[in-house]
């Protein structure tokens, strides 16, 4: 939609036109915020971060500040035009749950990096309010230190529910946020008000119960941190219930009731690939560094690396109970990595646990690495 010289400095048409552009480019929805709308966050995140729920994400610490508060971010700027993109599946997630020699993947990994195509699309958009209007702009896409869901929230783009994500009466919980920072004085929309009533699904599904409150998450606990973003071994007290969920976890999303408004995303990027949608375990254990970057090219899975991959599906296999995968295990217990070293002595001690504490006191002597010495003796108690 074109916007003459003389109706860009009309508020109201330069918004019809800016929605219109949005929908063009392929957003879902679209709202706008005042970039001081949320004053409270400040402390929030202190709070949060205070509690160490943070975990090893010592970037949110590092960018506290301007993460808070845009004015510190950007001081120029006076609105925040938040945008939705849809993701959603043609299938329930949760399905994938069921087959124990296959591997959960997040909806959102199955195929491309949506950093890339939310980005494009909002320098698009972006590009033409600056031409337009003269105005300066600025655009984020979830790795820089802004916090989206809450301004989303402020815009009126859903509300924030008991699990901390987002939720729109328009999309149900699959869809992408990007934003755009900008000079202009824009009038803003109203915060949208908390729909999830009395509801608790999202809180009674996560597997290792990662929300001390309604509203509240320790990352430290959450599936999708502890396959994505913790670089370590995982703790004990957390494998068994990540079941077969190798990167990142659903639960929280899909059993959200205002799902019933969500739809399969529209584009082809975001469709998931056929080998990407329940993998089994016995292939993805195998891949070496330069098979795992093949099949993960430009997908976002393919930023933890190999070795970290491989140990999520180690504790995948462990949990399956099935005994064919006990030779995935055993084939990795001299792996190159102490990250995939430790999972397979796990894992294969779920599955053939006699055969483990026969090779137990062996292996540990032999062992240089102090964590995976640390798996071997667990098995000599």
């Amino acid at each position: 939609m074109p916007i003459s010289t003389s109706d860009a400095g009309r508020p109201a048409a330069l918004r019809e036109a800016l929605v219109l552009r949005a929908k063009e480019a392929g957003f879902d929805d679209i709202g706008i915020a005042r970039s001081d709308a949320r004053a409270d966050l400040p402390a929030k995140l202190d709070r949060w971060l205070a509690l160490g729920r943070h975990g090893q994400m010592g970037w949110m610490a590092d960018t506290a500040a301007r993460r808070a508060d845009p004015g510190t971010l950007w001081p120029e700027a006076k609105s925040v035009i938040m945008l939705a993109m849809n993701y959603g599946p043609d299938n329930d997630p949760l399905e994938t749950l069921e087959h124990r020699d296959r591997a959960a993947i997040s909806v959102y990994a199955q195929n491309r990096d949506y950093h890339d195509l939310v980005k494009k699309r909002l320098k698009q958009v972006a590009r033409w309010l600056a031409e337009t209007s003269g105005a300066d702009v600025k655009v984020f896409v979830d790795t820089a230190p802004v916090m989206e869901k809450p301004f989303a929230a402020a815009a009126g783009l859903g509300w924030q529910g008991k699990h901390t994500n987002l939720v729109s009466r328009k999309l149900g919980s699959w869809f992408f946020l990007g934003a755009i920072f900008t000079t202009l004085d824009l009038e803003a929309d109203e915060a949208h008000d908390d729909r999830c009533g009395e509801c608790s699904r999202c809180l009674d599904v996560c597997p290792t119960k990662a929300f001390p409150a309604p509203y509240e998450l320790d990352a430290r606990r959450c599936i999708s941190y502890l396959t994505i973003e913790h670089k370590g071994h995982i703790p004990l007290e957390f494998r068994a219930p990540m079941g077969n969920r190798i990167y990142g976890c659903d639960d929280c999303l899909a059993v959200c009731p205002w799902n019933k408004f969500a739809s399969r995303t529209r584009e082809e990027a975001f469709h998931a690939r056929e080998e990407l949608k329940a993998p089994l375990l016995a292939e993805l254990a195998r891949l070496d560094d330069a098979a795992f970057r093949a099949l993960f090219s430009g997908s976002p899975v393919k930023r933890i690396g190999r070795d970290r991959f491989v140990r999520n599906v180690l504790i995948a296999i462990g949990n399956s109970r099935e005994m064919e995968l006990a030779e995935e295990a055993r084939a990795l217990l001299d792996d190159l990595s102490p990250l995939v070293r430790a999972m397979a002595v796990w894992a294969l001690g779920r599955l053939a646990p006699d055969e483990v504490r026969e090779r137990a006191a062996t292996s540990a002597q032999a062992e240089e690495d102090e964590a995976v010495r640390g798996e071997w003796r667990y098995w000599l108690r």
